[in-house]
């Protein structure tokens, strides 16, 4: 089910959102220590909070893109979100001269040099015309409630496997100009498996170990 595409997202002239999320358990499920030592990283200043993100530390970061003209999605677990880890895979991934949509955040600065870069301040609203994220929104809100309702816990290891399975589903939808079923889907991805093999081993993170 992972994205295998060489082409970059976008072009001069069309839309392609970028965005940020969290996902790990809500920290009012953790136990007290714990909760209190998460607790303990609030408070700093925007500059820490990127680099060591408080209130986030207990989970994992997943980064978003969102063509607006392929109605199509790309994300991936990032290891921070800080401006040169996303910035290296917008411009990996988005072709340059793309009208691109953000939020406020400051680590999307400097992507004017590249891009068309507007972003919206959700601190005052979330929609301004063609401004907005919530396209990424909605496959944020998808992903989060399959791994909560169907999934319910998912360690950070095998995270970007999830994260990869949603976006095929994303990707692969029913829609008026794609009217695929779940047996299309499901033929689709078993056509995809030729020549590849998963082993316990990485499945489990234990390659090269010993059997005994």
């Amino acid at each position: 089910m992972q994205s295998g595409s060489f082409s970059k997202m976008g072009g001069p002239g069309n839309e392609v959102e970028l965005d940020e999320t969290y996902v790990g358990g809500s920290v009012r499920n953790m136990h007290k220590g714990r909760r209190l030592k998460m607790n303990q990283g609030r408070g700093k200043t925007r500059a820490a909070v990127i680099s060591n993100p408080g209130r986030y530390s207990n989970k994992t970061p997943v980064f978003g893109i969102f063509d607006r003209e392929q109605r199509k999605v790309r994300a991936s677990v990032v290891p921070n979100v800080k401006r040169t880890i996303l910035q290296a895979a917008i411009l990996k991934e988005v072709e340059q001269g793309s009208n691109v949509y953000t939020d406020q955040s400051v680590v999307y600065d400097g992507l004017a040099k590249q891009y068309t870069h507007e972003f919206v301040n959700h601190l005052q609203h979330y929609v301004d015309g063609r401004i907005h994220t919530n396209g990424l929104e909605n496959f944020w809100s998808l992903l989060k409630r399959t791994l909560n309702g169907t999934y319910v816990a998912v360690e950070p290891f095998h995270l970007g496997r999830y994260v990869d399975e949603q976006a095929f589903r994303f990707n692969n939808r029913a829609t008026k100009d794609n009217p695929l079923n779940d047996a299309d889907r499901f033929h689709l991805a078993l056509s995809q498996i030729v020549g590849k093999r998963l082993t316990f081993a990485e499945v489990t993170g234990k390659v090269g170990e010993t059997a005994f």
